[in-house]
């Protein structure tokens, strides 16, 4: 059943869903609105462009929305590939390169914060703000990377050979436990639907496994946590607009520790959604998508006067 919140807003035509050829494969992607600046929607582990729905209506007035499935997720090809956060790079790349999306706005949460953060080092010149949640860093220890003990042991364990296996491939807990979980409201069956489909064996499930052991935590794995360190220099330097969510009591990072790491970028706004977990845009789809929507044009204004000459 769609419900209200599901519904585009009026006089918005309906997210359209289309597919094209990446590298060796295909990635999925939904596209609404069809002028004004790109936003790029980038989601994590193990969602896909579905967890956007209920924001992109909010945001598709004032700019051309694009939400694509990472590769090995939702709608998208699963290649034979380490599905590694390099591949995702890589990946993500080539679909910019043949959509010829240049300049954007970013929207991101989890994993796609690690994949905006190094669009962002990379390419300053072309992104002209960022919107981000429950965001990936260096964990210098255990004890920053959650709000929970118990999800800290949880994911010791998919980090573990052997053990990571039974869970994920296995088992599938990322998608039947630890998903829902991290939403506070009881997420419907139809919902819970979408998000299992692109796993129904456990050779799908091999992007799932692998993101949790690509965690930049206490300096491993090597390259990521060398990858991440340079992105978030690069974040703090940057001047490109920001607006940053956070909530209560979050996942990855604080309410508290969100607003201090807000102060501590150049021109970043902080938003406290209140009660919240990891997947916010579950819980706070109307405030997220109305947020974005009125900081969008001003935002994009102020990123184009600091784009360096």
């Amino acid at each position: 059943m769609t419900s209200k919140a599901d519904m585009p807003q009026a006089g918005v035509a309906a997210p359209r869903r289309s597919q094209i050829a990446v590298l060796d494969s295909t990635m999925s992607f939904v596209e609404a609105g069809a002028s004004g600046p790109t936003v790029l929607f980038l989601h994590g582990n193990p969602t896909s462009s579905h967890i956007w729905r209920n924001i992109i209506p909010h945001v598709a007035p004032f700019g051309r929305c694009i939400a694509p499935d990472l590769i090995g997720y939702g709608q998208s090809g699963k290649p034979d590939i380490d599905y590694r956060f390099f591949d995702h790079v890589r990946y993500l790349d080539a679909f910019l390169d043949a959509l010829d999306i240049r300049d954007m706005v970013l929207v991101a949460q989890d994993w796609g914060t690690a994949l905006a953060f190094h669009l962002a080092a990379r390419w300053p010149r072309r992104v002209f703000g960022l919107a981000f949640m429950e965001f990936i860093r260096p964990f210098e220890r255990w004890e920053d990377f959650h709000q929970r003990p118990q999800a800290r042991e949880m994911f010791k364990a998919l980090r573990t050979p052997d053990v990571g296996e039974k869970l994920v491939l296995e088992d599938n807990v990322f998608v039947e436990k630890l998903l829902p979980a991290s939403v506070l409201r009881t997420m419907s069956d139809e919902e819970m639907a979408v998000y299992r489909a692109p796993f129904p064996t456990p050779l799908s499930r091999r992007p799932v496994l692998r993101l949790p052991r690509e965690l930049p935590i206490e300096g491993q794995p090597a390259d990521v946590a060398a990858i991440s360190e340079h992105d978030h220099r690069a974040l703090r330097l940057s001047t490109y607009p920001k607006l940053l969510f956070a909530g209560d009591p979050g996942a990855l990072i604080s309410p508290q520790a969100a607003r201090e790491f807000a102060a501590s970028l150049k021109n970043c706004r902080f938003i406290d959604l209140g009660p919240g977990a990891h997947y916010l845009q579950e819980d706070h789809a109307d405030t997220i998508g109305s947020a974005i929507a009125g900081w969008l044009p001003g935002g994009v204004q102020a990123g184009r006067m600091n784009e360096p000459a």
